[in-house]
């Protein structure tokens, strides 16, 4: 199974988002037809990649899952455009995180300490949060980078976090299927 640890925004942040989306997309013109935007139901902030996960191992990071955080729900803010990455042809556009990044980072490390913990064998870059938005087919040129970084600032949409979830995703010609199987919820 391919899971994986995330955010899900709310109804108004996924719209707030999805205008973004639009902003850009009229900003890069032409240029916007090389990209794979996300679908709006399909936007999450992901915490932690497990990877394919063999479903015999699966109950015992549903188990690291369940359990409440030690940390109380927060709000979180998106705005800022970014590119990955940060040198050569870019290949993924994405929203910071702004207020709540370091309420979420905190959550995010022990979320991925505990699937440490149940076996779990997870990539040793750092968390940078950001919500991905689009990723190009083929790579995108200098020029689309200083077009969406110029100018990208302020809040685009807010979301409150009360929890995390841990997603099994499902890939086919006609998009991607996510199914929660557990959420972890933050301690009020």
């Amino acid at each position: 199974m391919r899971l994986f640890v995330a955010v899900e925004l709310s109804d108004e942040a996924r719209r707030a988002v999805a205008s973004e989306q639009e902003r850009l997309r009229t900003l890069l013109g032409a240029s916007a037809s090389g990209l794979r935007w996300v679908q709006p139901e399909h936007l999450h902030l992901t915490m932690v990649f497990l990877g394919e996960i063999d479903e015999g191992r699966v109950p015992p990071v549903v188990e690291a899952i369940e359990r409440p955080a030690a940390a109380a729900p927060f709000t979180m803010s998106l705005g800022g455009i970014g590119v990955f990455p940060a040198r050569g042809a870019p290949r993924a556009v994405w929203i910071a995180v702004g207020e709540g990044k370091d309420p979420l980072i905190r959550v995010q490390q022990e979320i991925a300490g505990r699937l440490a913990a149940a076996g779990v064998v997870l990539d040793d870059r750092p968390f940078n949060p950001h919500l991905t938005l689009a990723r190009w087919k083929d790579g995108g040129k200098g020029a689309d980078r200083r077009r969406l970084t110029e100018g990208s600032g302020g809040t685009v949409a807010r979301t409150e976090v009360t929890s995390v979830t841990l997603f099994q995703s499902r890939l086919s010609s006609t998009g991607p299927t996510y199914t929660p199987l557990a959420r972890t919820p933050l301690n009020p």
